[in-house]
């Protein structure tokens, strides 16, 4: 039997889960530590962290970080991204914080995107972007707030009737600008070289360098991976990193599992990780997590593991919903046990709970108490100035 083709090893779903569990450091009361470290700690091993722009309850990215973070405060990322520069924004399968370390893995899709811009900014006059870049450069970092522009008709749902606002996306996804500072939604933006006081841009990766460093990212933040895990939304490199996991596997660097689950696809895990397998979660602990959270946002893996099918429903109609518009699956030791749809009220200061749902049918000993122990952190955190 040749390396490639060799037997896989068994993987129960019970210590797939612990692995990816694991993997996401979601099995430990205070992995990273506490402070603006504790976010760059994190954002390194998940290796980015969603951004989205719903306010319903805490957004996605402070959400995502307190999970993992008890004692997470939103000025730890403030001081991440603009102090201390340990982190930046950019675009994974969706905007998000990413390691600053790993800068140059992006900068061939910045390449990419400014030689072929697409519909969103191929419209983008030159000279509009040079206009921007020189009034940034002599002025300083700036948000869309200091531009006073004629309004223009929008060619796309989600463009801004300001050229200039197109110019500085096109900026920042070519490279040339970064988010400096962020306020909510609102984005400052600055000369990528100026903001990390870089005398040049680091090196680009190579092609290569950038498929070793997608499937090690797979791999420390999701433990036992598949095509489909590695290449989320990226399906055109899937065959590429085909060839790259089966060179690994046969340099025994990588090895198959068989999940034993009906319709699971090929997985692989590392043998460090094989010969480590991972202790029972604490069946006590719980976690309220985001619809963004890297366990909950490829659904499909989530469904495979945990046998949860979540249903993000802010877009569905209201009489077709069966967790409700922003329900936060539950985690309890290993188990998604809940779904619940909350709302900040913010004028009021305090949670509310819109539906309640048990996925699993009927709760176990013990786990509305604990729930609503979370909920009471949750909502604490939710208002902590």
């Amino acid at each position: 039997m040749s390396a490639a083709r060799r037997a896989p090893l068994d993987l129960s779903t019970a210590d797939a889960r612990r692995i990816w569990l694991r993997a996401q450091r979601l099995d430990a009361p205070e992995p990273f530590g506490t402070g603006p470290e504790a976010v760059r700690k994190a954002v390194e091993h998940l290796g980015y962290v969603q951004i989205d722009t719903i306010h319903v309850i805490e957004r996605a990215h402070h959400h995502i970080l307190w999970s993992r973070i008890p004692g997470y405060r939103r000025a730890d990322l403030h001081a991440a991204l603009s102090r201390d520069k340990s982190v930046f924004e950019y675009w994974t399968h969706a905007l998000a914080y990413v390691p600053t370390r790993d800068f140059r893995y992006f900068l061939p899709e910045m390449k990419r995107r400014r030689e072929t811009p697409g519909r969103w900014f191929g419209s983008t006059p030159p000279g509009e972007l040079r206009r921007v870049l020189a009034r940034i450069r002599r002025d300083g970092p700036l948000s869309i707030r200091d531009f006073d522009d004629t309004p223009v008709e929008k060619d796309h749902l989600w463009a801004s009737r300001k050229p200039s606002k197109r110019a500085l996306e096109c900026g920042f996804h070519g490279g040339a600008l970064t988010i400096s500072s962020r306020s909510g939604m609102l984005k400052t933006y600055e000369l990528t070289r100026r903001h990390f006081g870089w005398d040049a841009s680091p090196r680009p990766a190579s092609p290569r360098q950038v498929l070793d460093y997608l499937l090690d990212r797979a791999l420390g933040a999701q433990g036992a991976v598949c095509l489909d895990s590695i290449c989320y939304l990226d399906a055109a490199r899937k065959p590429a990193m085909a060839e790259l996991i089966a060179g690994r596997v046969r340099r025994r660097r990588l090895l198959p599992v068989a999940l034993g689950i009906e319709g699971a696809p090929p997985h692989w895990i590392t043998p460090e990780a094989a010969a480590d397998p991972p202790a029972p979660v604490d069946p006590t602990a719980v976690h309220i997590l985001s619809p963004f959270d890297p366990l909950v946002i490829q659904r499909r893996r989530l469904g495979l593991l945990f046998g949860y099918d979540h249903v993000f429903e802010a877009y569905v109609p209201e009489a077709r919903r069966r967790f409700g518009y922003f329900a936060l699956p539950v985690l309890v030791g290993d188990r998604i046990a809940a779904a619940i749809d909350t709302k900040a009220d913010r004028s009021k200061r305090r949670l509310e709970i819109r539906q309640w749902t048990w996925t699993e049918g009927a709760p176990a000993a013990g786990d509305k108490a604990a729930i609503e122990a979370a909920l009471h952190r949750f909502e604490a955190f939710q208002f902590a100035s």
